[in-house]
């Protein structure tokens, strides 16, 4: 088998068989195949697409191109959660909690942050002391012992969309449904949970533009999950705008322990307790979506949600008392505020040119050697459809070191301005 020939048969629109997928992935996992050829066949991918089985076959061979986690040894549904990925998305750390209190268990291995989205580890790491890296046993001890632990990727596991996955992010061929839906499934389905929650998102700050996109790349995914024996249930939502208030990894871990406490902001929360309730419907421990609405909404009220918090953070070697007094995370600075130069109301706050600011001033990532600074971020003070008047604090940025001028226009310009009153935007668009 000769991989140009594989190359040729999809630049020529036709479907790849699964033995030549197969071979494909053994071949460059075992780096047997140059990157400049697996860029080719990618981009062929991008421009012509995948069939449905194509993409069954590329997620299964990715999900044995390593280890295979094994949960059977906990107790309880198991359930893994997410996200395609935005600004200021914060809702692992507070819907994985608030499940927990409920009686599910969380398993979770989340990723870092690339760009101008952020990643859960990353945000973790800025509480003193919590560790991302747990062995499988102690993993799946702290999952039995209190109901929730969320670590790294282990270096086993799925390494050929570890391969797959830079390649795409330096070529171009990042934005396709088949290799999105392959490689998020490949992940979750080889970690082994029972249940898995997909929040996709669409809008500037995601990778798919249009809510019809998010619900062909949903679908699939469902469909993937679906085949391996798993139940898969998504939430389209919006990411046009950040989500909370909270841009930058120790100021969206705070926004989370304030949402834990009942006080966060209202989409975040929102989203948080939609979501649940799917999956407490689906555990078969509650009727109906309001009753599991009202066990989420519970947990919340009578701390038991956040005190599963701070016993994941003790367990992973994390100083839990950051979570009895927030004013012990990592502090910038200086805290520049942004003021409203005249009256109106927000139409839009553009999701990713705030993501890119806040990357720019140390919040995230351009390359993956690059450190992060946890303290530093922008948080929003309006946010679409809010009324603003001249004096108004837009934004606070949380930064190190001096802001340029043209970095001061973009943030101003990251708002979009109408001199009419402009209605709350609808985050969540559908849940199938």
């Amino acid at each position: 088998m000769r991989f140009v020939d594989i190359i040729e048969k999809k630049r020529q629109k036709e479907a790849l068989t699964t033995e030549e997928i197969q071979w494909w992935i053994q071949k460059y996992t075992a780096g047997e195949i140059p990157d400049y050829q697996v860029s080719a066949l990618l981009m062929a991918i991008v421009l012509n697409g995948m069939t449905v089985r194509e993409t069954a076959d590329l997620t299964t061979a990715m999900m044995h191109s390593g280890d295979m986690i094994d949960l059977k040894e906990i107790r309880g549904l198991k359930v893994d959660k997410h996200s395609t990925g935005g600004v200021g998305d914060k809702t692992t750390l507070v819907l994985g909690p608030m499940l927990a209190a409920c009686g599910i268990k969380i398993a979770k291995m989340s990723g870092r942050g690339l760009g101008y989205t952020g990643g859960t580890l990353d945000k973790l790491e800025s509480i003193e002391g919590f560790n991302c890296y747990l062995d499988e046993k102690a993993f799946i001890r702290q999952v039995n012992d209190i109901g929730i632990a969320v670590i790294g990727q282990t270096e086993q596991l799925v390494p050929a969309d570890k391969k797959l996955y830079a390649l795409r992010d330096v070529t171009g061929t990042v934005a396709s449904i088949p290799l999105i839906a392959s490689s998020v499934m490949s992940k979750k389905l080889a970690a082994g949970a029972d249940m898995i929650e997909l929040d996709v998102k669409y809008g500037e700050g995601a990778f798919m533009q249009t809510p019809a996109h998010a619900l062909e790349l949903a679908q699939m995914m469902i469909s993937l999950g679906e085949a391996c024996g798993k139940k898969v249930r998504a939430m389209i939502t919006d990411m046009n705008e950040p989500l909370g208030r909270a841009v930058g990894n120790a100021l969206e871990v705070k926004e989370a322990i304030e949402t834990l406490y009942g006080r966060g902001p209202e989409d975040l929360t929102e989203l948080c307790l939609r979501g649940g309730s799917v999956i407490l419907v689906e555990a078969g421990l509650a009727v109906d979506e309001a009753d599991g609405r009202r066990r989420m909404q519970q947990v919340l009220e009578d701390g038991s949600a956040i005190r599963k918090l701070k016993a994941m953070v003790a367990a992973q070697g994390g100083n839990a008392s950051w979570i009895d007094d927030t004013e012990r995370f990592p502090k910038a600075a200086c805290v520049t505020p942004f003021i409203a130069e005249k009256d109106g109301y927000i139409e839009q706050v553009r999701a990713l040119e705030i993501g890119r600011l806040a990357m720019e001033i140390g919040a995230g990532r351009e390359r993956k050697e690059d450190a992060i600074q946890p303290e530093t971020g922008i948080v929003l003070g309006k946010k679409t459809g809010d009324r603003v008047a001249k004096g108004d604090v837009l934004a606070w940025v949380h930064h190190n070191r001096p802001l340029d001028v043209l970095w001061k226009e973009r943030l101003y310009g990251a708002f979009v301005w109408s001199d009419r009153e402009t209605a709350q935007k609808q985050l969540i668009y559908k849940m199938i």
